[in-house]
């Protein structure tokens, strides 16, 4: 059986530029590696995810989403942040997960924001999220700003070789055999 990578994004946007970092790292995987990928955002999750209090209650879509988060053999979590953090309903999908679901499976974890002074976020809000579930986040985590992006597409030679330092990380994960091509 591949090896499966879930994508989940914090946004409710139709186009965001978090689900745009997110789905690179996921093509980059696939690219290099013989992995399957899923992407999802906050809005696949809609309208259900609100008003459910386990995950039995949310309707068929939205659970199987997370089912499939709980069941991927790695993640890649990407957020835009909001007053210096994830959203509340980002969070959300985490307290329907049982606390040793995530047990260490890699996770890659990104941001965006509008500016520098947000960069710290996964340091001091996703990290321990992670934490709290021992999951085993990669140590290169992803922040890009407004300026790292041109015309909605990642571009700043800085992040594009953090992003492929996160995705070596995953090597030990994925294994050698699934390895396709050599990253630098």
């Amino acid at each position: 059986m591949a090896f499966r990578i879930v994508g989940l994004t914090g946004s409710l946007s139709v186009s965001s530029k978090t689900r745009t970092l997110v789905d690179l790292a996921l093509l980059q995987l696939t690219t290099q590696f013989d992995v399957m990928s899923a992407s999802y955002d906050l809005r696949d999750l809609q309208p259900s995810l609100g008003l459910a209090s386990r995950l039995e209650d949310l309707e068929p879509l939205p659970a199987q989403i997370i089912r499939s988060m709980i069941t991927a053999d790695a993640l890649i979590l990407g957020v835009p942040v909001y007053k210096g953090s994830y959203s509340g309903l980002f969070k959300h999908v985490f307290d329907l997960i049982d606390p040793e679901a995530l047990r260490s499976k890699p996770v890659l974890l990104t941001a965006t924001g509008g500016g520098e002074r947000h960069a710290l976020v996964i340091e001091h809000q996703l990290r321990p999220l992670m934490g709290f579930f021992e999951a085993a986040a990669l140590p290169t985590g992803l922040y890009a700003s407004g300026a790292d992006y041109t015309d909605g597409v990642p571009t700043s030679p800085a992040l594009l070789a953090r992003l492929e330092r996160a995705i070596g990380q995953f090597v030990p994960s994925i294994g050698a055999g699934a390895r396709l091509t050599h990253a630098a």
